[in-house]
């Protein structure tokens, strides 16, 4: 047999690092909570027209010096086009935005063609059915593991996906990274890309609670885990080169959303190991455990 990493050995450094990083995210969602972006606070949306194809930096600068630290700066179809968001329900806003860039550049026409203000009452009933999703996801994966394999398993499928998300707004929270809907969209991603990784290994462990009957838990758990780590860092190294390029190139618009899956990446690779895994050696899983109960038939008392 090839050589079988002890993952397992280090479980109790590894805990106090969940619970750490676990303690410190929840901490900093109940002091500092959420920079919640125009999506869910609601704001004025600016549709801008030049004459001539114009960068989204060189406009995002202009509005900086301007005065207009807030202003959101997206592509919108043509390159002549561009969206800008605002906080704010000024109807003047728009004009007031368009004379902005006139004044930083005279040399190409801006026209302001359409003002659309998206009040509060809007964003909050985003961040609620947002926050609904994500809740009705992780119930759905716990009765989804629960009769696939067991509910040891699917408890502890549940808790490091739950691990995956409060780490990953914890770090949007300390560092007060807008939370918008493209970041909503990522860490549903990311609960989806971590319950794949913690299906494979889950499915190792049980298929080798079979083949491996005179094996401890926890020696089967480093086999299983040793098996798949070859599959695991392929597609995380693949995922984390492709989040990187989006990250870079990407442009502001889409940081948000490459940061929480790089995170939520990193983060995923490491609970399934060592969150759900560990939970397996808690609720100490046993080979019987996955066999199916027996039906007794009951017996025909006809003559």
């Amino acid at each position: 047999m090839k050589r079988v990493i002890n993952f397992m050995g280090v479980r109790h450094v590894a805990f106090a690092l969940t619970v750490l990083l676990t303690v410190a995210s929840l901490g900093s969602l109940v002091v500092k909570g959420l920079n919640f972006g125009l999506d869910f606070t609601g704001g004025t949306l600016i549709e801008l027209g030049y004459e001539r194809p114009v960068e989204l930096e060189q406009v995002r600068g202009q509005l900086v010096q301007a005065g207009f630290t807030d202003a959101v700066v997206q592509s919108f179809g043509a390159t002549t086009d561009v969206l800008v968001r605002m906080p704010g329900d000024d109807p003047q806003l728009g004009e007031r935005i368009a004379s902005a860039l006139r004044n930083a550049d005279g040399g190409n026409a801006v026209s302001v063609k359409r003002v659309e203000f998206v009040g509060p009452a809007v964003g909050e009933e985003l961040r609620d059915q947002g926050g609904l999703g994500m809740l009705l996801a992780l119930g759905g994966i716990l009765v989804y593991v629960a009769f696939r394999f067991q509910w040891k398993f699917g408890f502890g499928a549940v808790l490091s996906l739950f691990h995956d998300v409060i780490v990953v707004l914890g770090v949007f929270s300390f560092f007060q990274i807008s939370f918008d809907l493209t970041v909503l969209a990522a860490v549903l991603a990311v609960i989806g890309y971590s319950l794949n990784d913690t299906i494979v290994i889950f499915d190792r462990i049980r298929e080798n609670f079979r083949m491996l009957r005179k094996a401890e838990l926890l020696e089967n758990i480093n086999i299983s885990t040793t098996q798949t780590l070859l599959r695991t860092m392929a597609t995380s190294v693949s995922t984390l080169l492709a989040v990187g390029a989006l990250m870079v190139f990407g442009g502001e618009n889409l940081w948000g959303f490459s940061l929480a899956l790089l995170i939520g990446v990193g983060v995923g690779t490491y609970s399934s190991v060592y969150v759900a895994g560990t939970l397996l050696v808690w609720l100490k899983l046993t080979r019987d455990d996955l066999i199916p109960p027996v039906v007794e038939e009951e017996a025909d008392e006809r003559p």
